[in-house]
């Protein structure tokens, strides 16, 4: 084991390039010309790489060079060196060029998924391109990530929690009711039934679960059109309940902004629409202003209107009551 006093010893990469010119030319007159430098020059300088590697590296052979069994291995390794060295050139300038922003932006793990691409549309669409991270989870952990600027963003479809001890500011982007979707072959059995909302009385349902803003809206709204579904089914991942409905299996809601996407992308037929429930969209930040390029395009893009977007009334002040039932399974 040597000494920690020994000297430390290092490697003269400018030398190391001297050499590495004269075996890939294969001569002293060619890599002066490559260098730019006198052969005199690149002989010293190569001969103080022998001198700290212990070895001969190359020998004259006529005009040209020859290098020895240790050089040619010397020179393995300088290819390495110098091609990586390249590498990390190449990749410098363009990361200068680019000069790319990043942006870190938390989503409430209930906030509808289709409505976060519709949110951030924008801010993909934008040149030069945005790198954008996207974070699921609580609240609470989302604000504390925000606090400690781990963070730029959050989307929310509630405003934070109050006594919360974390400074933050709350900007409404918009709002929207809700689309009642289904399979087809169950939207057709529930019309037969009568007409929304009416028909939704006793229809099976897969509901956000119950600890979120969206699922006391909907049972306020249940409530006062005296409604009672069937839950058969709660979800933390609103993802998660529309793969399920496309099986039939129960009734699912989604913003009516993104309507037109999830009937495209998930086969569902809209059984009705509502203004009288549906999601608040917050974009939840640490300063007042936005401060950060990409924040402020969504901020300001997502809330001029589209004739997509509709804006939620009043909505109902009936009391939350146990408006809904259970049961652990669905018919399909």
């Amino acid at each position: 084991m040597k000494d920690s006093t020994d000297p430390i010893e290092w490697l003269n990469y400018h030398h190391l390039r001297y050499f590495h010119a004269i075996a890939r030319e294969g001569s002293l007159r060619k890599a002066s010309e490559v260098l730019r430098c006198s052969q005199p020059s690149i002989c010293s300088q190569v001969k103080l790489l022998e001198e700290a590697l212990g070895e001969t590296l190359y020998r004259r052979s006529g005009r040209s060079i020859a290098l020895t069994s240790f050089g040619r291995v010397i020179y393995e390794y300088a290819e390495s060196i110098f091609s990586i060295g390249r590498e990390l050139l190449s990749t410098a300038r363009r990361a200068a060029s680019a000069a790319t922003l990043r942006l870190q932006v938390g989503i409430l793990d209930s906030f509808p998924k289709l409505l976060s691409i519709e949110v951030l549309k924008p801010v993909f669409e934008r040149r030069p391109v945005v790198q954008v991270t996207c974070r699921d989870g609580k609240i609470e952990d989302l604000l504390g990530q925000l606090a400690s600027h781990r963070l730029d963003a959050i989307l929310s479809d509630e405003a934070p929690p109050a006594g919360m001890q974390i400074k933050t500011f709350s900007h409404l982007l918009g709002e929207s009711g809700l689309t009642f979707c289904a399979s087809p072959e169950l939207a057709a059995r529930l019309k037969k039934k009568g007409v929304f909302p009416g028909l939704l009385h006793d229809a099976p349902f897969l509901l956000p679960t119950q600890n979120t803003t969206l699922r006391r809206d909907i049972e306020k709204w249940f409530e006062a059109n005296k409604i009672e579904p069937m839950v058969v089914g709660e979800f933390e991942d609103a993802a998660l309940a529309k793969i399920v409905a496309t099986e039939g299996y129960g009734v699912t809601v989604v913003p009516t902004i993104v309507e037109a996407e999830a009937v495209e992308r998930y086969g569902f037929a809209p059984v009705g629409r509502t203004s009288g429930c549906g999601v608040r969209l917050f974009l939840i930040t640490a300063e007042r202003n936005f401060e950060h390029p990409a924040v402020a395009l969504l901020a300001k893009q997502f809330k001029q209107p589209t004739p997509s977007k509709r804006r939620m009334s009043q909505r109902t002040k009936a009391p939350l009551t146990s408006s809904t039932r259970s049961r652990g399974a669905g018919t399909k």
